[in-house]
């Protein structure tokens, strides 16, 4: 299959890589180029626009920051839409709006183009593994056709109902993550106050009913120090705000969300927008040291 590549970052190279070693013909475009070196070192061809990526296509993949990126990629003046042929498929793989993944879908099926929201989940860990989480909304139809490339570096497909579902889903799945954060980074706090090896800690506990991918594979980081971008804080930022606002939307009052995004924004306050999510332990150990 001619797959394309809209914008390649730390998860996203990784994700590429997968599909160009499933043997599929791709071209990747970024906002920079270095990004993209390693992929062209590999096989991959570059194009300078998102409308050059989608010309003569079966499929376009993006995943890029923000809503406002989603937008530009498919939809703005050199976006990948207008480029595509009737009976391509296309997927956002970007934690975006619900309604924007609407938007799209319709703006696509207008087109004869198959279009799905289908963010990710797993972090750099699982794009470097080919083991993410991919949750799917749009047509069905359209969501069969396009799992032969969505394998390549997923685990577990999934659809989840009309444009938008999948972003809906992802949405949970960062409401969940939020506090979950919080746990994990109060709870190497206090093992490291009373002394204990927070290594050893989190052996322990992960078999139990206080372990999660969050103290399995973040929680390490921290014990080390680590706090290089899996995820980007402000990404995370991002997301539990888009959720919050889909919250409001439905009535719904979420005090473990809210508590955790306004953490995760004083954190990025701090200077550590670009750090991993797992920094979030520096920001709960400067409330710790001016209480």
């Amino acid at each position: 299959m001619r797959v394309r590549w809209i914008v390649t970052g730390v998860m996203g190279a990784a994700m590429c890589g997968h599909v160009l070693a499933k043997g599929h013909a791709v071209t990747v475009t970024s906002r920079t180029r270095a990004k993209a070196q390693s992929l062209l070192e590999r096989g991959a061809v570059w194009a300078d626009t998102p409308a050059e990526v989608a010309k003569q296509s079966d499929a376009v993949l993006s995943i890029v920051g923000f809503p406002a990126d989603v937008r530009e990629v498919w939809l703005g003046p050199q976006g990948a839409l207008a480029a595509l042929r009737s009976g391509a498929l296309a997927a956002d793989l970007t934690t975006s709006d619900p309604a924007l993944a609407r938007e799209l879908a319709a703006a696509a099926r207008a087109r004869g183009v198959g279009m799905l929201d289908a963010p990710v989940s797993g972090g750099d860990v699982g794009a470097r593994a080919g083991a993410l989480t991919v949750m799917c909304g749009g047509e069905r139809a359209d969501f069969d056709a396009l799992s032969p490339v969505l394998a390549c570096f997923g685990k577990s497909l999934r659809w989840h109902g009309s444009a938008g579902a999948g972003q809906q889903t992802k949405l949970v799945n960062q409401i969940l993550i939020a506090s979950n954060m919080i746990g994990v980074c109060e709870g190497l706090l206090y093992a490291q106050r009373a002394g204990l090896d927070p290594l050893a800690v989190i052996e322990t506990v992960s078999s139990g009913a206080a372990g999660s991918w969050g103290i399995a594979n973040l929680g390490p980081r921290i014990a080390r120090r680590d706090f290089a971008p899996g995820f980007f804080v402000e990404h995370f930022v991002k997301d539990m705000g888009l959720a919050l606002r889909e919250a409001e939307r439905m009535g719904l009052t979420l005090p473990g969300l809210a508590l955790a995004e306004r953490l995760y924004r004083e954190l990025a306050a701090q200077g550590h927008a670009r750090s991993g999510t797992q920094a979030l332990a520096l920001a709960l150990e400067k409330l710790a040291k001016d209480a």
